[in-house]
Formats: C-alpha cells, sequence, structure tokens
C-alpha cells in the first residue's frame, strides 16, 4: 500500500493529473496501476450512498477524478448505493446513520443522478460513463449462502484495525452488526463490478481505505483478480475548517437546494490560501495558469477567486447560471455598496476570526432593535449573510464570510448593513 513520493513521476495520464492537480493520497499499487493505466481503457468506479437528495461539495473530489479518468481516456462507473444505503456506512461517524426507507432512497437517487449528468458523459461506448444501483444484486442475495460464499475470506481481526472501526470503538460508541457489515458489503460491490464490467479500479476518500482494501483482496482470493484502490484527501480549509459547511448548512450541488448565486458566492469567499489548490481540484484551467493566479498580489487576489468561482459554477450548473451570479454579485457588492453608500459598522477583527454572533451583529448594525428581534427575523427567514438566507438562531459569522474587506448583513431586501473588521 503506497502514498505518492516526490521521486513518483506518473506516465499514465490519468495517474499523472491526479498527481499534480493535488487529487492522490494513498494507492494499493502506484506502480502496477500505472503500467495498467498505459496499457489501455481502464473501468473504474466510486460509490455514493443514498443519503440526501443532492450531494455536496464534499463530493467535488471524487466527481472531479471521475470526470478526469474519463477525460483521459478511461471509463467511469458511478455507483449509486441503493442497497448499502440501507445500512449505512460507519466510517468515522459518532453515531448510526438514519435508516431510510425504499421511496427516499428512490427520490435521492433522482436528484444524484442530476448531478453526475453535468460533469459525465454517459452511454453506451467503451469509455461513456454507466451508472448502476447495487440494490440491483445486493437485494438478491441469500444471507446464508452469502457467508458461506464470502465470510471466510474476511478476517474480523483485520477489520476492528481499521481506523473507521477502530476509533468508534476506542471512543466507546456503540457500532452495530448492521453496520459492522458494511465493509463486507461494499468489498462486496467491487467484487461484482469486476466481474459484471471488468472494473478494475476503486476511487474514493482517504475514509474509505480500508473498505477499498477489502475489496482488492475479496477480488484477489475469489476470482485471482489483480484490483487496485485509490484514495484522494480528506479536504480541508487552510484555517483548518471542514470543506463546504457555511453558517446555514452544507453546499448542495442541486439548485432547487442551493441557489447557483449562493454556490458562486462560496467559492468567491474562498481564503486566500486555498485559491491555487482549489483551482487546481475543481476546475479544468491550465496549471501554468492556475500559478499565475495564486501569485496575484494583495487584493489582486480576489481576481482569482472570482475565476474559481465562475469555473466550477459553470462545470456544475452551465455558463448562464455562473454569469449571472457574477453579474449579480457584482451589482450587489461591487457596484452597489459603493453607489448607495451602505451603513457600515466596526468590529474587532478578533471578533470575526473567533465567530461572532449573527443576532449581536444583526443588532450592532441596526438591523435589529433588540436580540429577541433579531431571532425572529433568522426564524423568518429575513436575515441574510452576503445575500444567503440563514436559519440557524446559533449561526456565527467569520473571517470566511469577508467580501472585499467587509461582511454585508440584510434585514429583508432593503436594509442593509456592512460590518468591517478593524
Amino acid at each position: 500500500m503506497t502514498s505518492p513520493s516526490p521521486e513518483f513521476a506518473p506516465q499514465s495520464e490519468f495517474l499523472r493529473t491526479l498527481v499534480e492537480r493535488g487529487f492522490l493520497h494513498q494507492c494499493t499499487d502506484l506502480a502496477a496501476l500505472d503500467e495498467r493505466l498505459r496499457a489501455g481503457p481502464v473501468v473504474a468506479y466510486n460509490g455514493f450512498d443514498l443519503t440526501a437528495d443532492s450531494l455536496h461539495v464534499g463530493h467535488l473530489i471524487p466527481i472531479m477524478m471521475l470526470r478526469w479518468l474519463q477525460k483521459t481516456g478511461h471509463k467511469p462507473i458511478v455507483l449509486m448505493g441503493g442497497g448499502t444505503t440501507r445500512i449505512g456506512d460507519p466510517s468515522f461517524r459518532d453515531t448510526t446513520r438514519p435508516l431510510l426507507d425504499d421511496a427516499q432512497i428512490n427520490a435521492n437517487l433522482a436528484g444524484l443522478a442530476r448531478v453526475f449528468e453535468r460533469f459525465l458523459t454517459f452511454g453506451d461506448g467503451p469509455q461513456d460513463a454507466v451508472m448502476v444501483n447495487n440494490a440491483d444484486w445486493l437485494d438478491r442475495l441469500g444471507y446464508i449462502d452469502f457467508l458461506r460464499d464470502f465470510g471466510r475470506h474476511f478476517s474480523v481481526n483485520r477489520m476492528l484495525s481499521f481506523d473507521s472501526v477502530r476509533l468508534r470503538l476506542e471512543r466507546e460508541q456503540s457500532l452495530s452488526l448492521l453496520e459492522f457489515n458494511y465493509m463486507v458489503i461494499q468489498a462486496y460491490d467491487f467484487l461484482e463490478l469486476a466481474r459484471t464490467h471488468g472494473c478494475a479500479l476503486q476511487l474514493g476518500a482517504s475514509d474509505q481505505w480500508g473498505n477499498i482494501i477489502n475489496g482488492v483482496e475479496l477480488g484477489r482470493r475469489v476470482e485471482g483478480l489483480e484490483l487496485f484502490g485509490l484514495t484522494a484527501p480528506l479536504l480541508t480549509t487552510a484555517s483548518g475548517a471542514k470543506m463546504g459547511k457555511t453558517a446555514s448548512g452544507a453546499v448542495w450541488l442541486n439548485a432547487d437546494r442551493l441557489s447557483p448565486y449562493d454556490f458562486w458566492q462560496f467559492w468567491r469567499n474562498t481564503e486566500d490560501a486555498d485559491v491555487g489548490r482549489f483551482l487546481r481540484l475543481f476546475t479544468e484551467l491550465p496549471l501554468e495558469e492556475i500559478a499565475r493566479l495564486e501569485s496575484l498580489p494583495g487584493s489582486e487576489i480576489n481576481e482569482a477567486k472570482k475565476i474559481l468561482a465562475d469555473e466550477i459554477t459553470t462545470l456544475c450548473h452551465g455558463a448562464d447560471a455562473a454569469r449571472h451570479a457574477r453579474e449579480t454579485a457584482w451589482a450587489t457588492f461591487e457596484e452597489g455598496a459603493a453607489a448607495t453608500g451602505l451603513p457600515t459598522f466596526d468590529i474587532e477583527a478578533g471578533r470575526l476570526r473567533a465567530g461572532a454572533s449573527l443576532v449581536e451583529l444583526l443588532v450592532m448594525a441596526e438591523l435589529a432593535s433588540s436580540k429577541a428581534e433579531a431571532r425572529r427575523l433568522i426564524r423568518g427567514g429575513g436575515a441574510r449573510v452576503n445575500g444567503t438566507a440563514i436559519m440557524d438562531e446559533a449561526a456565527t459569522v467569520s473571517s470566511d464570510d469577508i467580501v472585499d474587506g467587509a461582511v454585508k448583513l440584510s434585514a429583508g431586501r432593503k436594509k442593509h448593513a456592512l460590518v468591517r473588521p478593524v
């Protein structure tokens, strides 16, 4: 099992792209996979459980990996977890996932399918993507037959050593037999796809490493197959925050869950230190252009953030939506704020770094006469931070929300103020 070393120089276009753009974290056998990729098209898959009707920003890395896989001449499989969602992946979770019924799972599948249609080309060609549902084979399994045929290939001692299980047990948090079986089922998925689609590679985030290894080993033991696993790093911002979370919740990829404008604005608010990394991961701009953009001095880095927002919004929502979002942002923050002379209130920079209460800021900015009124405003959907409605009374505003030197607060559509750190 290998992680990329500074000396590793892949010859295949796919692995070279992953290394250059920062996707590669671990691989079961880098050299052998590189040779396999150079020999001809490889079929690879990534799995997505159906726990919601949209994916979020945290899923963009595996989606972009599948996109680069296809762009470099290989065939992606999108595995929808219609079967595994009934169990729930316990990886690095403190509690059991809520179990969903079949109707909700099917509705979520339809929502996720819309995301992939924007990033991949589906069809019947040798490099066209296909979408499969593991319920199609898991629902047919007989429990006793499955245990007899495959249970003997898994060591409980080994399974207990994987971080996703070990950390849960060390914290003395309950882990059900149902959840413990998840990694066995995921391993069987890999074997099934290898048998039916010639799939040789599983992609995933680093928290899936143990599950992926199980699949690689199961294919070798049962069918004598040479299978590979490759993971990307879990993504955090430069300040250590989990990627994809804001004061108002997850940054969803479907427009009916989060507007293209709010999606664009999320990327426009990227921390300076993350601009280059995010341009490499979430856009297809040439690396030379990214190097130029991330080296822009001072406030000029804001132009790179707008390009980042344009590029990923175009991929996710289309060019028209990206253009409209940028024009709206210009009218709201740059042209509008300067022309109307919005009232500005200074706040100690340290308070924003620590996260200031939105309720208190609304009162400070004279957008609410009291904390009680501010809470009612938030509950009613009238409070906005940088144009995004905030419904959580416990929400905080931090340095991450600063746009062009200030945070714009709104009460309804007509009352606005800027909060500026000093």
